[in-house]
């Protein structure tokens, strides 16, 4: 059993490796998205030192935090697309009956679509996150946090984009709903939970799920919480569990596109 998840594994990472590889045939055009992207996000760090000069804190958070917020969103959104590119646009393989080509294959099926595609422009987002992370919060101890958490917000990002795309088996204009839940949590993770305040807030805790992706491990790595920890790593594996039993719900209900299409 062990060996089996293994070799499931290591095909993902090839995998994964292969459409990188893929990407790099032009190196010019591979490396001008990378660097563009993270000229793009570090635009905003203007931004955030003009308020910080008005003000000594926002929401609760120094410049630092808000840094690390940043970091922590770029980063989690940039592995995710480096992963898991192909589940954000499930819909369109689901509508288009163009799973045929993955049910076919001798590897898990779920896995087999998530890491089918790889977006160049987000290895320059993980890469500035990295980089944020080191310049305004170095820590060793902050470092390996940081890297669980952008691990654990790449799986929420991952695992909700999952679970709306995975309604298309149902619900044939889903695309949208799934479209904006992901922006939404991008967009709200890379402002302080602190100027959130009643429904808004508790929209972005039990809803779009930014307090648990950001939020709560932001606060972690400012004062470590080991009860918090153990919550955030406790919801990543339950939305995750959640959007993998949805996709295989609706994988029964799939319709074949009868697609003269292969995967090598």
């Amino acid at each position: 059993m062990l060996t089996a998840v293994e070799n499931q594994l290591w095909v993902c990472l090839l995998s994964v490796k292969y459409n990188i590889m893929r990407e790099m045939t032009n190196k010019v055009t591979f490396l001008t998205n990378i660097i563009f992207m993270m000229l793009n996000n570090a635009a905003f760090i203007v931004q955030w030192l003009i308020l910080f000069r008005l003000r000594e804190e926002i929401g609760g958070y120094t410049m630092k935090e808000v840094m690390l917020l940043w970091g922590l969103t770029a980063s989690s959104y940039g592995l995710s697309h480096i992963l898991f590119a192909r589940v954000f646009t499930l819909h369109e393989l689901v509508v288009n009956g163009k799973l045929d080509a993955y049910l076919v294959l001798p590897k898990n099926v779920l896995l087999s679509v998530m890491t089918s595609a790889t977006e160049t422009s987000s290895i320059g987002d993980f890469l500035y996150g990295m980089v944020i992370m080191y310049v305004f919060s170095f820590g060793v101890g902050r470092f390996f946090l940081f890297l669980l958490f952008t691990l654990t917000g790449a799986l929420i990002i991952t695992a909700l984009a999952l679970l709306t795309g995975s309604l298309s088996f149902w619900l044939v204009k889903s695309e949208m709903l799934g479209t904006h839940m992901t922006n939404s949590m991008i967009s709200f993770g890379t402002y302080p939970d602190g100027i959130f305040h009643g429904t808004a807030k508790f929209l972005l805790y039990f809803i779009i799920p930014v307090g648990m992706a950001i939020y709560q491990p932001v606060h972690i790595m400012v004062s470590f919480d080991g009860g918090m920890l153990l919550r955030v790593l406790g919801y990543t594996a339950l939305l995750t569990a959640a959007a993998v039993a949805v996709f295989y719900r609706g994988l029964r209900r799939y319709s074949s596109g009868n697609l003269m299409e292969s995967r090598i």
